[in-house]
């Protein structure tokens, strides 16, 4: 497997990133793709990131990950995530990928984790060229999912003052208001080593806004008959389980959802083998690398 390090612009911002090819591919010889997302405010070398890429590769993807703007060495403001903006850089990833010589224009999927499964669904929502989508602890309803992290009310108050200061911030000083990562989503401490060095801790109030105002599970209908996997632990003690469960509730066939009860948030770094081996069956029924599909009966595991 070949990496080079690429780098293509959204809208004016160069976002980099890292393209990969299966050994021995023969000129004129293309594969599907996935582009492949990280979560909140991370990079595209995290374990969730990485680890999916290898499963992908293993089976013959050609793989796209990059550092979504305003993190890693990506452009654009520092911790400056909103939302519509990230839709609009998959939707150029989309455009760059379908350039490239090995790729099959027309069988390119979305893989996300968290943050990046939400964008992965909305994109998929709204643009037909997604072939595919992979959620991996993914949200549906941004103001629903803050309510479920933010457990008490006297927490659900404070995210909300959050919210009122930075609005009143900006008005006052036409600048966004800078907040603390685990303000906007919290994660409990012995989950916080998966937070890599390098990721993203200081963010702006807009953010939060933005992410409040993000509803994918509006657009999920739309993705049918392209096929979507939906897998979320039982026991997500950063996203609730709720938000895939919403996400399956508005979605359409062919669209499959898997529970897991041993594993957490961060899935695919934990190198749970079961993650592993329903990602590996749910590509070869849906979406292979090689041949064609073979069509099966979906449901809720």
């Amino acid at each position: 497997m070949s990496e080079t390090a690429v780098a293509f612009e959204s809208n004016g911002i160069e976002l980099a990133g890292a393209l990969r090819v299966p050994d021995g591919l023969k000129p004129g010889e293309t594969r599907p793709a996935f582009i492949v997302m990280h979560g909140f405010g991370s990079t595209s070398s995290a374990g969730n990131v990485l680890q999916p890429c290898a499963i992908l590769e293993k089976l013959g993807y050609v793989t796209l990950r990059y550092d979504q703007r305003g993190c890693g060495r990506s452009g654009g403001p520092r911790g400056h995530l909103i939302m519509q903006e990230q839709v609009a850089d998959a939707r150029h990833a989309l455009d760059w990928l379908a350039q490239q010589p090995h790729v099959h224009a027309g069988k390119i999927g979305m893989l996300g984790s968290s943050f990046g499964a939400a964008v992965a669904i909305y994109t998929a929502g709204i643009d037909p060229r997604v072939a595919a989508v992979v959620s991996a602890s993914g949200f549906g309803h941004g103001a629903r999912k803050f309510r479920g992290q933010h457990k008490s009310d006297a927490e659900w108050a404070a995210f909300q003052q959050m919210l009122d200061d930075g609005r009143r911030h900006r008005e006052e000083t036409g600048e966004s208001l800078m907040v603390d990562r685990y303000a906007i989503v919290p994660i409990p401490g012995g989950l916080r080593t998966h937070v890599l060095e390098g990721s993203i801790h200081s963010f702006t109030a807009d953010t939060a806004q933005s992410i409040f105002d993000f509803n994918p599970e509006d657009v999920i209908g739309n993705i049918a008959p392209r096929p979507v996997l939906l897998m979320h632990s039982t026991s997500d003690s950063v996203t609730p389980v709720e938000q895939a469960l919403g996400l399956f509730g508005k979605s359409k066939s062919p669209t499959d959802l898997f529970l897991f009860a041993e594993t957490d948030h961060f899935m695919f770094a934990e190198h749970n083998l079961r993650v592993r081996r329903v990602l590996e069956d749910w590509l070869e029924a849906w979406f292979p690398a090689l041949g064609e599909p073979a069509p099966r009966k979906t449901g809720a595991h």
